[in-house]
C-alpha cells in the first residue's frame, strides 16, 4: 500500500524550528524513488564515503529541494510563479532542478562570485539566473525582495525544517547498509544538513562530527556566543559553506552532548581533497573535501564512520 506522504512538518511551519527524526521520516517517505539512494564506498577499515556528491544536481541539496517542493505541492501551496531562492550554487542547482520536475518555474539569485561551472548548470536546468551582490547575504535579500514583488514561493538554501528533513533522509539509507554506524561527519556552512543528519542520527545513537573552514565558522561563532551571529567568511571552500550566519536549527543540533565541532584550515582542506583524487579518484568540491579534513587528520571516530561527500560541482582541473 502507498504510503500517505503528507507533510508532518507543514509548508509554513517556523524556519527556526529544528526537524525532528519523525519529520526526517516523512520526508524519506515523499521523495523515495525520487532522489538518488547514496551509494558507500568503503574508505579504509572502519571508514566509509557516503558518496552523496553522486546525487542528482551533484549535491545532497536535492533531497531537500524536492522534499520542500514536494511538501507544497501536496498542500496546495506551490504558486505558478514558482520558487525563488537565493544560493551559493548547489541550493540553487536543487532548486531548479526540482522545480522543472514540479513543471514550475525557478529563479536562482547567487553571489557574483559564484563559480561559472555552477552558473552553467543552472542555466541548463532552465533557472533564471539572477547574480546579487559579493556573499550569499546579499543575494539573499534580492531573492527575498524579488518574491515579495512576484509572488514566488521563497524557498532558503538551508534554513527551512523541510530542507534540513530532506538532507537528513540520508542517514537512514546509510545505517541500512551499516547497521553497525555510530559515527557521521559532516561539513557546515548554513547548517541544513548538519540538522537533518543530527535530528536522525540521534534517533539510532550515532555521534556527529560538524566540521567548519577555519574562516567560515558559523556555527563556531554562535556556539560561543550562544545564539547564531554574523561571520565574515574567507575560504576556499566559501562558494558553499559561506553562509555568513548559521541557523538557530543547526546552533540548536550542535549544542547535544552527541555532537562535535570542528574547525580545519584551508590547507588541509586542499590536501584532502587531493587526497581523495589520488588514493580513491572521488572529484568533489572543497565543500565535501572539508568533512574528510577532519577525518584525514584524527582517523576513524569510532568502529564505523561515515564521511559525507556532500558535493561534486566544482572544475576538477586543477586535479589533473
Amino acid at each position: 500500500m502507498k504510503q500517505d506522504t503528507t507533510p508532518d512538518v507543514a509548508p509554513t511551519a517556523d524556519a527556526a524550528a529544528p526537524p525532528t527524526a519523525a519529520d526526517v521520516r516523512a520526508a524519506a517517505a515523499r521523495i523515495e524513488g525520487r532522489v538518488r539512494p547514496v551509494a558507500l564506498a568503503a574508505a579504509a577499515p572502519g571508514v566509509w564515503f557516503a558518496l552523496e556528491h553522486l546525487q542528482h544536481t551533484g549535491s545532497f541539496k536535492a533531497r531537500g529541494a524536492r522534499n520542500f517542493l514536494a511538501a507544497h505541492r501536496a498542500a496546495g501551496t506551490l504558486p505558478a510563479a514558482g520558487v525563488a531562492i537565493a544560493s551559493g550554487g548547489n541550493a540553487g542547482l536543487a532548486c531548479a532542478w526540482a522545480a522543472r520536475e514540479e513543471g514550475v518555474p525557478a529563479t536562482v539569485f547567487l553571489p557574483e562570485t559564484a563559480p561559472p561551472v555552477k552558473v552553467a548548470r543552472l542555466r541548463g536546468y532552465g533557472a533564471d539566473v539572477r547574480l546579487r551582490g559579493a556573499e550569499y547575504a546579499e543575494a539573499l535579500a534580492a531573492s527575498q525582495a524579488y518574491a515579495a514583488d512576484s509572488g514566488a514561493l521563497l524557498s532558503h538554501a538551508y534554513d527551512h525544517p523541510l530542507i534540513a528533513a530532506g538532507a537528513g533522509t540520508l542517514v537512514g539509507e546509510i545505517r541500512g547498509r551499516l547497521p553497525e554506524l555510530d559515527s557521521l561527519v559532516v561539513s557546515v556552512g548554513g547548517g541544513g544538513l548538519f540538522a537533518g543528519v543530527a535530528a536522525a542520527a540521534r534517533e539510532h545513537g550515532i555521534r556527529v562530527t560538524a566540521v567548519e573552514p577555519e574562516n567560515c565558522r558559523a556555527l563556531h561563532a554562535a556556539l560561543e556566543a550562544g545564539r547564531p551571529v554574523d561571520v565574515a567568511v574567507d575560504s576556499v571552500a566559501a562558494d558553499a559553506l559561506g553562509a555568513r550566519r548559521v541557523s538557530a536549527a543547526a546552533l540548536a543540533a550542535a549544542e547535544h552532548p552527541d555532537v562535535t565541532a570542528v574547525l580545519v584550515p584551508d590547507a588541509e582542506i586542499v590536501r584532502a581533497r587531493r587526497l581523495l583524487w589520488d588514493e580513491h579518484r572521488i572529484a568533489v568540491e572543497h565543500a565535501a573535501a572539508t568533512a574528510y579534513a577532519a577525518l584525514a587528520a584524527t582517523g576513524p571516530l569510532g568502529r564505523c564512520t561515515a564521511v559525507v561527500l556532500c558535493g561534486a560541482n566544482t572544475d576538477p582541473s586543477d586535479l589533473l
